[in-house]
């Protein structure tokens, strides 16, 4: 089931930022504590915790907790359905330049073949 264009733009913006992609690359290797996640980034640990709710409101980033400890995983969902969008758009633009492309080509053929043929000059 495609998301609605909300869920899409939640995922486009998430995906904007290179901290944020940067964790859900670590994420794609596996489930990872909030600690050790954060851990790599030269920031506050408040400051990634910022990146990550943006993730979770994305529904990129499952969020499991186990005591005191959180516990990270990435969700593909919504990027494979960002990514089937992009496709789509990829595919219609592609077929619109082409039809325009076959038009211009038409339209240059057509001019040359009206052309009177033209003989060296003369003094």
């Amino acid at each position: 089931m495609m998301r609605t264009p909300n869920h899409l733009d939640q995922t486009l913006l998430a995906l904007a930022d290179p901290t944020r992609r940067a964790i859900l690359q670590r994420l794609s290797t596996g489930e990872t504590r909030v600690t050790e996640l954060a851990r790599p980034f030269a920031m506050s640990l408040n400051a990634v915790s910022k990146h990550i709710r943006v993730l979770e409101r994305a529904k990129l980033v499952r969020r499991r907790r186990e005591g005191r400890e959180h516990f990270l995983s990435f969700i593909p969902k919504p990027m494979d359905e960002a990514a089937r969008w992009m496709e789509a758009q990829r595919s219609n633009w592609t077929a619109r330049l082409q039809a325009l492309d076959d038009l211009l080509q038409e339209e240059d053929r057509a001019a040359a073949s009206a052309r009177p043929a033209t003989k060296g000059r003369t003094r």
